[in-house]
């Protein structure tokens, strides 16, 4: 496990890697959004008044060994991404208030989007256009999306269903196309939890897309001949 430190109004946040994602520290949390200086004490009074995150605080937290105030390493209490956005909801604070407004707009927005899928589109070239990829690269990643989806789709009506087999195809293919397995590649570049597609060059989009487009078109075929056996 990694430990390191986010810094957040002007306050620093532990996290550390683990299980393949950043857990924060509760109390540092805490601490950043309501300024209190006994972050403990607090965080009782919390869950006496939040029933639901009573009963939940041993699935919201996870002790991990953290570098504590006194430099020593203990086991602090620690939130991934998605329980550090419940906790907030529980805050009764100023500096609280635009994390739920924010997470209210995320909200709205996947629900129009379920509507209206074209949006999530819109919304992803947005992001990217954000991130200062390029139109070209953009509209080979949106493509490559397609690609791995009908990739998917036949899978699925190959009967392949489970996690792992997912994961030998994807990694057989990787293989094909670049002499690696995901993970491989995803150490090779240095990335963590960055989507391993986002950090390819154009040149690496079309590889995967060819690979896996040749590979959904190979069952195809193969389906089509079985067919054709059976039926004649």
């Amino acid at each position: 496990m990694k430990n390191r430190l986010a810094i957040f109004e002007s306050k620093e946040i532990r996290k550390v890697w683990n299980n393949e994602e950043w857990w924060f520290s509760v109390e540092d949390i805490i601490f950043a959004l309501t300024d209190n200086k006994d972050p403990k004490q607090y965080i009782k009074k919390l869950r006496k008044r939040d029933l639901n995150l009573e009963l939940n605080w041993g699935i919201i937290c996870t002790l991990l060994e953290m570098v504590a105030r006194d430099l020593k390493k203990r086991k602090i209490n620690c939130s991934n991404t998605e329980w550090i956005f419940r906790l907030i909801q529980s805050i009764p604070s100023k500096k609280a208030e635009r994390f739920k407004l924010w997470l209210a707009k995320v909200g709205y927005e996947r629900v129009k989007e379920i509507e209206n899928p074209e949006l999530s589109m819109d919304r992803m070239k947005e992001l990217y256009e954000k991130k200062w990829y390029s139109k070209d690269w953009i509209d080979k990643r949106t493509r490559s999306i397609a690609v791995r989806q009908d990739s998917t789709d036949e899978w699925k009506n190959r009967w392949i269903k489970k996690w792992r087999e997912y994961w030998i195809l994807t990694a057989e293919i990787s293989k094909a196309a670049f002499g690696m397995t995901p993970s491989e590649y995803r150490d090779y570049k240095g990335l963590k939890r960055e989507n391993l597609r986002d950090h390819m060059t154009d040149l690496e989009l079309i590889f995967s897309m060819l690979w896996e487009a040749s590979t959904t078109n190979i069952m195809k075929n193969k389906l089509k001949q079985l067919v054709y056996f059976f039926c004649f």
